[in-house]
């Protein structure tokens, strides 16, 4: 194309630039981010980031609960695998849903603390209480640990 020419259009073009917005659309409500193991730093990052993605999604609190919950779920991943591990977050008109995938095969339990000064443990208990749904999905090698909250929220 020659200087001050302009461009040419064809009909594609919208097409594309319409798959283009979509792709935006959709990487803006998802966050991907890898954790390197046993790196305890990634857990105000995870937070940081997953409150800047949730920036317009329902009330402050909702996001708070979402912070928690994913600490937790981060923090489990790095503390008991000893792995790397790679935390998914995605806003969706039903609501908010987090993985957090280990390469380790042995499942989490949920357990109470015997003490009260005890401070570890309580991590599913909150994620078991808070979210709306929570699970753990197996893969060939490792698992996903996962929460949702609901889009009423949003």
């Amino acid at each position: 194309m020659t200087a001050g020419a302009s461009p040419v259009r064809t009909a594609g073009d919208e097409e594309f630039g319409e798959a283009d917005r979509e792709a935006d659309r959709a990487a803006a409500s998802q966050l991907r981010r890898r954790l390197g193991r046993a790196d305890l730093r990634a857990v105000p990052e995870a937070r940081r980031a997953l409150r800047e993605l949730l920036h317009r999604w329902g009330p402050p609190e909702r996001s708070e609960v979402a912070e928690l919950l994913t600490s937790e779920l981060v923090t489990n991943a790095l503390v008991h695998t000893d792995d790397d591990a790679i935390l998914t977050a995605t806003v969706s008109p039903d609501g908010l849903r987090v993985e957090v995938r280990d390469f380790v095969a042995r499942g989490p339990r949920p357990r109470v603390p015997v003490a009260a000064e005890d401070t570890n443990g309580r991590g599913l208990v909150l994620v078991e209480s808070l979210a709306d749904d929570w699970g753990v999905c197996p893969h060939e090698i490792g698992k996903s640990v996962w929460f949702e909250l609901g889009g009423r929220a949003a």
